[in-house]
């Protein structure tokens, strides 16, 4: 029997992400310099549009300019150019009052920012108060962004650079564009367990807590006034996709997704199915291996129940998120 194949559920629209300027390759660093991220520009860059910002340039620093940090007075975090005896905290607050609205002004599914910056990094920036400075502050942009849209998938390029912090930041992305698109508009409850049924495998690879908790709201949906129940959704949601998926959630989800070929394959091919995620399991193969087989039978005896599951398909298979062992 011949089924429509999986794909990922993208729209006609741009996936668009916020991103710092100097990691396109833009020549706004401090020293005139980039950061260039290959895999930024010419891999995700397929598929994404950036929406680049420098809030130091922006804010009229210049380049080049004299280096800046943040230092801790009084128990207050302030960003200072130490050199020329600058504060330029009251300009960057209003600067970031402004800015971060650029999530909503560009529909944006997520940021990526320049690591350790003191107006982008989005963790362990390093503040400078009395004695050695310490890993513990958060550039002053990024905390805007972070605390305006606390769900919004934000992530910074060092830590892109581990496998699998990369392909949870791009399934949050993806998956947070899915939910504003189906929450848009004039929604019903019927369209929102639809989509409720096709994340439950990629929801079901995270949290359980939280897995168990969208599933009683969305049966509860419809005594919430629409709007609580959209946004309490909306958080657990992408709360429960925050948490990075191990291989012994993955391990579980594959085998719960190979009972669907009890009746409709050999046993002979059930065996081969069982002992790819085995293999996996044991760290053989990477998560790829199994997930083409499943999707290859899912398409050949059109099983509904696996066709329009979205962990099948997150994200563009040429990004090789699952490539790696």
């Amino acid at each position: 029997m011949n089924a429509p194949s999986t794909t990922p559920r993208l729209t006609s629209s741009p996936i668009r992400i916020g991103v710092s300027s100097c990691l396109l390759g833009e020549e706004v660093r401090w020293n005139g310099g980039h950061v260039r991220q290959s895999f930024l520009v010419d891999t995700l860059g397929q598929f994404v549009e950036y929406v680049p910002v420098c809030p130091e340039v922006e804010l009229g620093m210049g380049v080049p300019r004299p280096s800046i940090r943040l230092e801790g007075q009084g128990g207050e975090i302030r960003l200072v150019d130490p050199k020329n005896d600058v504060d330029w905290t009251p300009a960057m607050a209003r600067f970031v009052r402004s800015r971060s609205a650029m999530v909503d002004e560009h529909g944006l599914s997520g940021f990526i920012l320049k690591k350790d910056s003191p107006t982008c990094g989005a963790s362990r920036v390093r503040v400078y108060g009395d004695g050695r400075p310490s890993r513990t502050g958060v550039g002053l942009f990024a905390k805007a962004l972070a605390d305006r849209y606390p769900f919004l998938p934000i992530e910074d390029e060092g830590r892109l650079n581990d496998p699998g912090l990369r392909e949870n930041f791009i399934e949050r992305v993806f998956a947070y564009r899915r939910l504003e698109d189906v929450f848009a508009g004039r929604w019903s409850y019927g369209a929102i367990v639809a989509f409720h049924t096709r994340e439950k495998l990629l929801l079901s690879s995270r949290d359980q807590r939280l897995y168990r908790q969208l599933g009683r709201l969305v049966a509860d949906g419809k005594r919430l006034p629409r709007a609580a129940f959209a946004a309490q959704y909306k958080e657990v949601f992408m709360e429960n996709l925050r948490h990075t998926a191990t291989v012994r959630r993955h391990t579980n989800v594959l085998q719960h997704a190979a009972g669907h070929f009890k009746r409709v394959v050999d046993a002979d091919t059930r065996q081969e199915v069982s002992g790819l995620i085995d293999d996996y399991r044991r760290g053989l193969v990477p998560l790829i291996v199994p997930i083409t087989l499943i999707r290859h039978l899912a398409r050949r005896h059109g099983v509904a129940g696996l066709l329009d599951q979205t962990y099948l398909d997150p994200h563009p298979k040429e990004l090789m998120l699952r490539n790696h062992a």
